[in-house]
């Protein structure tokens, strides 16, 4: 057919639809005239003590309701009052509040019926339209009430808005005011509305992760405030609030001052394991591990990946570089470089959210601190011992040097650190020596896993040393006999990678049991390892070809899979890799 035949065609078709819908327009404005003229009705519906004639067919054209009712033969042929909102069984609406919100929101849906368009003027309005909307089977006002509610959110209504959106299923109201929540949350529990909540709902509240706080304090006092509201009622639930609030984030002084001062915490006996623990972490620092110690998403500090140092690709050049990585907003922020960085194969970690870094290579024994509080590298007191190939842990806010290499021999010999004396001293020497092991702290001991043995070929053996007892002693032997592994703990198991092992090893201390965690896409060694916001990060390290890589993973246990993550910088192997709290406006 010629397209010009087409169009003439289509174009009386176009021309139809468009005047059958401005026909139908009008139909429904006359309809509307004849409802507010009392002309032709045939039924009255009455709400807040109000009559509105109407007619039946129109009624039933658009709401559901009516249009069963009437199909039913219900109310009788002739003019009849059909009461729309009945406060009770048999009872007509008052003349009161109630009773003229119920009138508003009639005239609101009859409006929409019959083509008027919506007007809401409030909240509270929108919501009682929804409510009869839904009651009425009237489609189409639900979104047209979501989107005026949503329109009007605001922190002040954010819990009321949330209330209806809950009650309708309104997905994304309910969204947009979990949202508002979060960012605004230190003005949400000012209001009264806040005040209100289930026990469940500031529970769930408080334990948000995101929630927009730049420090917990806010809330602390949100919670105590909560609570202090009908105390009688509420102390018991401040054992079961507070475990959601990170007190080891508080300012110090605060704590000591409004936390264990506070009448209502000194009477709670459950909550004193709480504050024991804010207690150690204030002591300990990090070493801690609970997650009550991370930073919420949008704090003014976040946790942060510092890697240091390393190999190149080819393994030929070491490198100056230090360097921190904020995986939330996926920056990286330089850092000054460790002095003497000619070195490799070093041992680093951290203790009291400072980085120690020892060692790196043949009979070195110096070791550096980068103060995070200064932001600069610190020189402090000299191992007794040189070595490379080494590692660090830390245990009870002391920090341990254990094995290593000399150029010569692998060694036993293990060293602590008191960071308030600036001391090492020797300690019970290693049963194996070993050097490039995985070393953990774990329940307040310490494991030595794998590394190669005095003889230079690969162990299985796994070494526990006992702070306490001062005393070592083998555990379990590992399903592996590898060199140039990594280990972190993450609640109270120990995670072992490197050694081009093409899987995730896990190890129990509790009950001595090993097992399998997840698969690698790659086997890897002398790679980076380490715990951040309750995933473990392995960061490059080398693959079967000996060559450094700038791949990045996370593995996350509560859902065992494993990720890929942003490249590093640069491809890098044997190099520092810890995790500590920074301010974000560095």
């Amino acid at each position: 057919m010629p397209e010009a035949s087409r169009q003439e065609e289509s174009e009386p078709c176009s021309a139809s639809q468009c005047e059958g819908a401005c026909h139908a327009q009008r139909v429904l404005q006359t309809l509307n005239t004849y409802r507010r003229s009392g002309t032709l009705t045939d039924v009255v519906l009455r709400a807040g003590g109000r009559d509105f004639p109407c007619h039946r067919a129109a009624l039933s054209a658009g709401s559901a309701y009516f249009r069963s009712l009437f199909a039913a033969g219900l109310p009788e042929r002739g003019v009849s009052v059909v009461p729309v909102v009945p406060e009770g069984p048999g009872a007509e609406p008052s003349m009161g509040p109630a009773g003229a919100a119920a009138a508003t929101a009639l005239a609101v849906v009859l409006d929409y019926v019959y083509g008027a368009g919506v007007r809401l003027r409030a909240e509270d309005e929108a919501a009682a339209v929804l409510a009869l909307a839904e009651r009425l089977g009237v489609r189409g006002l639900r979104e047209a009430c979501a989107r005026f509610l949503e329109g009007r959110l605001r922190a002040a209504n954010s819990l009321a808005l949330r209330r209806v959106a809950t009650a309708f299923s309104l997905g994304s109201l309910a969204e947009r005011c979990g949202r508002v929540l979060r960012q605004a949350f230190v003005e949400v529990a000012c209001h009264a509305d806040f005040l209100e909540l289930t026990p469940d709902e500031v529970a769930a509240l408080l334990a948000d992760p995101a929630l927009g706080v730049s420090r917990e304090e806010a809330v602390f006092e949100a919670a105590m405030r909560w609570v202090r509201h009908d105390a009688p009622a509420r102390r018991g639930q401040l054992r079961r609030l507070l475990e959601h609030v990170r007190l080891p984030l508080l300012a110090p002084a605060y704590f000591l001052e409004k936390v264990e001062a506070d009448e209502l915490l000194q009477a709670c006996g459950e909550c004193r394991p709480l504050l024991l623990e804010a207690r150690a972490c204030f002591i300990l620092g990090r070493e801690s591990g609970t997650l009550r110690s991370r930073p919420r998403r949008f704090m003014e500090q976040a946790e942060v990946i510092v890697v240091i140092g390393g190999c190149d690709r080819k393994g030929l050049l070491k490198l100056p570089f230090a360097d921190a990585y904020h995986p939330e907003s996926r920056r990286w922020t330089p850092l000054p470089s460790l002095p003497g960085y000619t070195r490799s194969e070093f041992a680093a970690c951290a203790l009291r959210n400072d980085i120690y870094v020892s060692g790196g290579h043949i009979n070195s024994r110096d070791v550096w601190m980068f103060s995070s509080h200064l932001h600069t590298w610190i020189k402090v007191a000299s191992l007794h011992k040189g070595r490379w190939r080494h590692k660090m842990a830390v245990i009870q806010g002391q920090l341990f040097a254990v094995g290593g290499f000399d150029g010569l021999r692998r060694l036993r010999s293990v060293e602590r650190y008191d960071p308030f004396s600036n001391t090492w001293s020797a300690l019970a020497p290693l049963p194996e020596a070993v050097s490039s092991a995985a070393v953990a702290p774990c329940a307040g001991q310490l494991f030595v896993i794998g590394g190669a043995g005095p003889d230079g070929t690969n162990t299985d053996k796994v070494q526990c040393f006992d702070p306490k007892e001062e005393q070592w002693s083998l555990k379990s032997p590992a399903p592996f006999s590898q060199r140039c592994l990594e280990a972190v703990t993450l609640e109270d198991t120990i995670y072992v990678v490197g050694g081009l092992m093409s899987k995730i090893f896990t190890y129990d201390p509790g009950r001595d049991v090993w097992g399998e965690a997840a698969v690698l896409p790659n086997p890897l060694e002398s790679c980076g390892v380490t715990v951040c916001d309750g995933k473990i990060h392995i960061l490059g390290g080398r693959d079967r070809h000996g060559e450094s890589t700038d791949r990045a993973f996370t593995f996350d246990p509560s859902s065992g899979q494993v990720e890929a993550q942003l490249s590093l910088q640069r491809c890098t192997s044997s190099h520092g890799c810890v995790t500590i709290v920074q301010s974000l406006a560095r």
